[in-house]
């Protein structure tokens, strides 16, 4: 990064956002007025901004270290202060509001600026702030520039097919970049990341802000030009793309989850945030066949441009048709009419992935890569060859008769909709299912997952899925309570990789198997730390031959 920033640009763009209480345990305007007369604290002002962080573990000399998170340890910021740290950003224990500055004489300004300068000498500068969430995206934004004018991003939010309309996005640029010579796009999603430096299996949907920022100057550095992104109910709520501006934006659907007290209380909180993703976009595209048709209309008049898309509606401006499945591949037409900078077309598509469910999210492909100006010829040959690891992935036995399906589906509407596809191209199939739910969160899922495998499964093992600091045996015993309540046999195993094991076992040549939740995911969640686990790919592959 060739721009250089310091502790004074953090100070007034903080003091712009109206976010600070105290700098150095002053008031902020009394600090402010010292950095223009005080020489001490002029000179502190001066000091380079090297890096900001979060994480004590990559803290270094002139670093801004933020204190945040729920497991957050004094002993983190004394690490980042033994390693260099210039000043670190914390929210104000106390609640204070951010102070309206106010005439200060030079001699008060003076005098605060020399009791900050003397205490960061034996320390370091201390700025507090009332909301540390609000604070992040100014400090992303203030060290790294504003990223979104320089980098064509795409942002797509849902309850469920983010992932997979992330990765239909990927191939699509990515066809479009190689016949110009460019670089592969980047993306941010649930699944994995990749910026041109880093490429790694994420832990969020959408990173923290600070991540996110990292990412897009990598894109940047690395001449990469488009980056796609699962945009999380979490990440809109929480700010953590607040400053980002997508070139395109789409909203998928809608459907109860997250609901919690660490998520959102009831599901109109859960909409709202989400909707939100609307006052991001230059352009955005709706998706007509989702629920609460008037809502998402109503929020999206916060977008300059917006264009629909539709599988049961044909006024839609991307309307999909005449949708076939035949040995693993799915063909459909898609026509599109008076888009913005865009040819009319009506064209057959075929896609690279297992289950008409797909269709949905390849329309909005189609209608993203449409609002950015993508040529019809790279849509198709991106969606031909489009695959989505962990996400409808099917593995068959070597006699061919044994099937199992990995995939990411963990809410009520991609269970749903998962099943609707299965009984549609595997008429007369039994279906068993190994599953679980995380811990701490999204508590509904435990009655609606069971219930849903309950009522569609001959059997289900009910196993871990990242139960974090809550008793997994509790998480199973509740699941597997709502799946015998719908009429479903089960047991339960909460080693992941015994459970699918013991599911091999038991198939027969008139069964498919299904694993949601973790696709191709290399990592469980127990207690606060992730540990590294086969996937359920890996071992399905093992174990079904």
């Amino acid at each position: 990064m060739d721009r250089k920033v310091t502790i004074q640009d953090f100070i007034d763009s903080l003091g712009m956002a109206g976010l600070l209480t105290s700098i150095g345990g002053e008031s902020p305007c009394s600090a402010i007025m010292a950095l223009y007369t005080d020489p001490g604290m002029k000179e502190l002002g001066a000091k380079e901004v090297k890096g900001v962080t979060y994480n004590s573990k990559e803290a270094e000399e002139g670093t801004l270290f933020v204190v945040k998170g729920a497991h957050f340890r004094e002993q983190y910021l004394n690490d980042a202060i033994e390693k260099g740290a210039v000043c670190y950003v914390r929210e104000d224990p106390a609640g204070t509001e951010a102070e309206s500055c106010s005439i200060v004489s030079d001699e008060e300004a003076a005098a605060a600026g020399k009791r900050i300068a003397e205490k960061a000498e034996s320390s370091c500068l201390d700025i507090l702030v009332k909301d540390i969430r609000k604070a992040m995206p100014v400090i992303a934004e203030t060290f790294y520039g504003k990223l979104s004018d320089d980098l064509c991003m795409v942002g797509i939010t849902g309850t469920k097919g983010k992932s997979t309309t992330t990765y239909f996005m990927r191939y699509i640029l990515d066809a479009y970049m190689a016949a110009s010579g460019g670089c592969r796009s980047a993306i941010c999603s649930g699944i994995d990341n990749y910026d041109g430096v880093i490429e790694e299996e994420s832990h969020l949907t959408t990173p923290e802000i600070m991540e996110l920022y990292q990412h897009m100057n990598n894109a940047l550095n690395s001449g990469i030009r488009f980056m796609t992104m699962e945009v999380s109910s979490q990440a809109l709520k929480y700010d953590r793309v607040t400053g980002i501006e997508f070139a395109a934006g789409a909203f998928l659907n809608i459907g109860s989850d997250h609901i919690s007290a660490i998520e959102h209380p009831d599901f109109n909180d859960y909409l709202e945030a989400k909707l939100r993703l609307f006052r991001h976009c230059r352009k955005a595209c709706i998706n007509l066949d989702c629920e609460e048709q008037e809502r998402i209309k109503a929020a999206s008049a916060d977008c300059p441009y917006v264009i629909t898309f539709s599988q049961k509606d044909d006024s839609a401006d991307v309307y999909g048709y005449d949708v076939k499945s035949s040995e693993g591949k799915v063909t459909f037409r898609a026509r599109g009419r008076s888009i913005e900078g865009y040819d009319d077309f009506d064209e057959e598509f075929v896609l690279g992935t297992f289950g008409t469910i797909n269709v949905e999210n390849a329309l909005a492909a189609i209608s993203l890569s449409a609002l950015i100006g993508v040529p019809l010829e790279y849509v198709r040959r991106g969606l031909d060859g489009a695959n989505s690891p962990g996400r409808m992935e099917v593995f068959y036995s070597e006699d061919g008769k044994r099937i199992a399906i990995v995939d990411y589906a963990h809410n009520k509407l991609s269970y749903e909709k998962f099943f609707e596809t299965i009984r549609g191209e595997f008429p007369g199939k039994k279906m068993m299912i190994v599953f679980g739910c995380p811990g701490g969160k999204a508590f509904a899922r435990r009655e609606e997952l069971g219930t849903i495998a309950g009522h569609n499964c001959s059997y289900s093992i009910i196993t871990e899925e990242d139960y974090g600091e809550e008793d997994v045996n509790k998480i199973c015993s509740e699941i597997a309570g709502f799946v015998e309540a719908a009429g479903g046999k089960c047991e339960i195993i909460t080693d992941r990789v015994e459970a699918i094991k013991k599911a091999i076992t038991l198939m027969d040549d008139d069964t498919i198997l299904f694993l949601p939740g973790k696709g191709r995911e290399t990592r469980e969640k127990r207690g606060i730390k992730y540990i590294d686990t086969p996937s359920d790919a890996d071992v399905v592959i093992e174990y079904m031959k």
